[in-house]
């Protein structure tokens, strides 16, 4: 399967603020992101979750090792406007990402950047907004929309860049349940309906379970890696670095501890009622 993004025996310090000690977040990280794959990184803040996440497109590049994205180096600098291109990134706060006073132009101006023409600047725009749900708003203010709307009119100007993959850190941080729930739903249909490679950063471990994939990370190092039913069966050693699971995965755990024998994988509330019923049907059958 062809590689979307990846690093190799990544190394990445920030400098300190004092003139001191470099402050070092990855030694020697390995990672490889499938091209078309949905990937949730999880980890607690400081985890250097975002911080890869800013090497996939070059806004910090490696001390040591690579980044590779479609193939191409980001510390060539002469590739920085292609990196870009191919991965587009979504960021915590839309309102930071909102350069213009209507909907449809602030989604225009990245394409307008990238020196497409006009006629499919309109016909991109046109689509991105499609495919976000938001054709409706185009004529609207940024300003007066919801947070979940901004977040969507945000995604829609990566969108427009026509990126092969898109990086979303934190992107539901600042919203309320429903507009978590409509940038959500806009992640999943962009990469199960038209292909596109989604890296997803979270601490949020429902939104974790969405994904194909998930990359466990805690200081710096990937402590679990695997889909999401495999690296949230493993309680224990999450917790041992400070992450939780699912709701669905700690009652059953929870359960087990008092003596029932219950999978962990049963992730969804539907799997999870579904497991539980089985049981007691057993242990009624027993009886």
């Amino acid at each position: 399967m062809e590689h979307s993004l990846q690093a190799e025996n990544l190394s990445f310090a920030y400098p300190a603020t004092d003139g001191g000690t470099p402050i070092p977040v990855f030694e020697g990280l390995d990672l490889t992101i499938e091209k078309g794959s949905f990937v949730a990184i999880l980890g607690h803040n400081g985890s250097g979750k975002s911080t890869l996440a800013k090497h996939f497109n070059a806004i910090l590049l490696p001390v040591c090792g690579r980044v590779c994205v479609f193939g191409m180096d980001t510390k060539d600098e002469e590739l920085l406007l292609e990196i870009r291109r191919n991965v587009g990134m979504v960021f915590q706060n839309p309102d930071n990402q909102i350069v213009a006073n209507v909907v449809e132009e602030d989604v225009a101006f990245a394409p307008e950047n990238l020196g497409v023409e006009p006629k499919q600047i309109r016909r991109r725009v046109d689509e991105a907004l499609k495919q976000v749900g938001m054709y409706e708003y185009r004529t609207h203010a940024p300003h007066l929309l919801s947070g979940g709307q901004k977040q969507r009119i945000a995604i829609a100007g990566v969108i427009a860049m026509r990126p092969e993959c898109i990086v979303l850190d934190e992107p539901t941080a600042m919203l309320d349940p429903k507009g978590r729930e409509e940038v959500l739903q806009t992640i999943l249909q962009l990469n199960r309906d038209h292909g596109m490679t989604v890296v997803l950063i979270t601490h949020h471990m429902e939104e974790a379970a969405l994904a194909d994939r998930v990359v466990a990370m805690a200081n710096g190092k990937i402590v679990c890696d695997g889909t999401p039913k495999q690296v949230f069966s493993q309680v224990e050693k999450l917790e041992a670095v400070g992450l939780t699971v699912p709701a669905t995965t700690r009652l059953l755990y929870e359960l087990n501890k008092a003596g029932m024998n219950l999978p962990l994988d049963a992730l969804s509330v539907e799997e999870c009622a579904q497991a539980l019923k089985e049981a007691l049907n057993q242990s009624s059958a027993a009886e």
